[in-house]
């Protein structure tokens, strides 16, 4: 079993455990070593696929289908890993375990307990993905305090007694807020938690302390002297402008060579160059482009949380800014699309906003935008056209209209006798054919792609002759050549719908192609209006 960083929280949630996870996990990847990372959450639902992205921002998706936290999202994004359904446990999913081993009666009549029998799962799950790698970084989700994260605390503490020093190290996120009344930097609340992890027997080795500026020496002194902890130990971690940049300031701040003396491993320079270069191409673009997104979670930004990210990296990958302009899916007129250099319509559960994503890609078409359709906006391109090229007025989706009587948009034989909605859609990563002599096929520059999915519907074949006749062709396809995964308009300079979620895969190191042509598209639709 490799070395493990566990990582708590205090104060209040979205500080950015996940963000400090990703970019511990990209350092100690740079310098060599093998890596793994994983995230509990302490809440009852077995997984996030059925929570509203209200709830818990949106729901990331592993190759191998599983609904994650958002935050396994910057674990990808931040490093070359491939986690699965292993890097994301949540209380639920123990829960649900141990229950159904109680029924069958493996616990041999014993009275199961959460101590030993909780904390036991929850080790069991860590020492699991540990194996086979140098460093494994566990997150803790939720803020030390919480009811329902005592039995994880307690488990990592027990583990760490196990395992001994320097096989394990504790970094605690924090947050020192700035009063402006006061006009200074408060450590209390930092304070109060460390006291309160110390309660529970765990003795943080690093404080990352958020904030909205740049701690001096005198606050990490403070914070040291509070918390029992080396001053170089007590991290600044301020608000910066890219996430991108939080791999440098915590080198700069010698989080690096801090990590290694912990664990007892070789330090080796890290080669951030990557992150630099990144840095440098976001502060040096010189051109933006406008992209509006027409959806119905626009209040909660972490609904789109990798779509975001995908559209920065289509940006850094041809040296422009992304300006987003957000449209409300169920409320808007159609003057807040004017001047857009690009049109994305993001996928979505439920039948509110859905009028309102048609309209919109309803002029992306009629007025030649750049125009980007995922999942459930693929499914909307194609009830759009049927509609308003091919004359069906009532096309639909059978999600939302049962008995329209053209369901381009249809369910497959074999899902509809589902009853349970977790896990039960087509989930993970999928094959897509592309065919030559189209769009898709210069973009990505290859027959064969693994793209990740999360829907239950699919473009019912039936139309597809139809629709091809017309000008909307299917671009990639399933091998057996069933399904359609990619849409493409031949008369439109780009107007692609895609059933999968291109925007799971994409890293700002290694953007995806099919955001990156987006953008490019979007860059020369800018220009050509401009000089026009």
């Amino acid at each position: 079993m490799g070395k493990i960083i566990f990582v708590t929280g205090g104060v209040l949630s979205s500080i950015g455990k996940g963000v400090t996870s990703a970019s511990i996990a990209s350092i100690l990847e740079s310098m060599g070593y093998k890596i793994t990372l994983q995230k509990f959450d302490p809440y009852l639902n077995v997984d996030p696929g059925t929570m509203s992205p209200y709830q818990h921002g949106e729901v990331y998706v592993t190759e191998d289908g599983a609904e994650t936290d958002l935050d396994l999202g910057h674990y990808e994004r931040f490093t070359n890993v491939v986690l699965t359904r292993d890097n994301n446990v949540t209380a639920g999913r123990i829960y649900f375990d141990i229950v159904r081993k109680e029924r069958k009666g493996e616990y041999l009549g014993a009275t199961v307990q959460v101590i030993p029998h909780v904390t036991n799962e929850i080790k069991n799950w860590i020492k699991k993905v540990a194996k086979g790698v140098d460093v494994a970084i566990v997150e803790i989700g939720g803020t030390v305090g919480d009811i329902e994260g005592l039995p994880f605390l307690e488990a990592v503490r027990q583990l760490a007694m196990e395992v001994g020093k320097p096989n394990y190290a504790f970094v605690h996120v924090t947050y020192v807020p700035y009063v402006k009344a006061a006009g200074e930097l408060k450590t209390k609340p930092t304070q109060h938690s460390v006291k309160e992890l110390r309660a529970i027997g765990i003795q943080p080795d690093v404080i990352v302390a958020r904030s909205e500026f740049e701690l001096p020496e005198s606050i990490k002194k403070k914070i040291a002297l509070f918390t029992n902890v080396r001053e170089d130990a007590v991290i600044s971690a301020p608000d910066l402008e890219y996430i991108y940049e939080v791999p440098l300031k915590f080198q700069e701040e010698g989080l690096d060579k801090l990590i290694t003396d912990l664990l007892g491993l070789e330090y080796r320079k890290p080669d951030l160059s990557k992150w630099e270069d990144i840095v440098d191409t976001l502060r040096g673009a010189k051109e933006e482009v406008e992209i509006a997104i027409v959806g119905k979670y626009i209040e909660l930004k972490d609904a789109y949380k990798s779509l975001i990210e995908a559209l920065t990296h289509g940006g850094i990958a041809n040296k422009v800014k992304v300006k987003l302009r957000w449209v409300n899916a169920e409320n808007y007129d159609l003057k807040e699309l004017e001047g857009v250099d690009g049109i994305l319509v993001p996928g979505g559960f439920g039948e509110r906003g859905v009028e309102g994503k048609i309209k919109a890609l309803q002029y992306g078409r009629e007025n030649n935008i750049p125009t980007f359709g995922i999942c459930l906006g693929m499914q909307m391109m194609a009830v759009e056209f049927a509609r308003n090229v091919l004359g069906l007025r009532d096309a639909h989706s059978t999600e939302f209209d049962p008995n329209t009587s053209h369901p381009v948009i249809d369910i497959l034989p074999e899902q509809k006798n589902i009853e349970q909605l977790g896990g039960t859609m087509r989930l993970g990563a999928y094959p897509c054919i592309i065919l030559e002599g189209t769009k898709a096929f210069d973009i990505y520059k290859k027959r064969e792609i693994y793209e990740r999915h999360r829907h239950r519907y699919e473009f019912n074949p039936a139309y597809r002759e139809m629709f091809e006749n017309a000008g909307m062709v299917v671009s990639g396809q399933s091998p057996d050549g069933r399904l359609a995964e990619i849409i493409e308009l031949k008369n439109h300079r780009w107007y692609i719908g895609c059933q999968f979620h291109p925007e799971f895969k994409s890293k700002p190191f290694q953007p995806s192609p099919i955001f990156a042509d987006f953008i490019r598209e979007a860059l020369a639709y800018k220009r050509e209006k401009r000089s026009g």
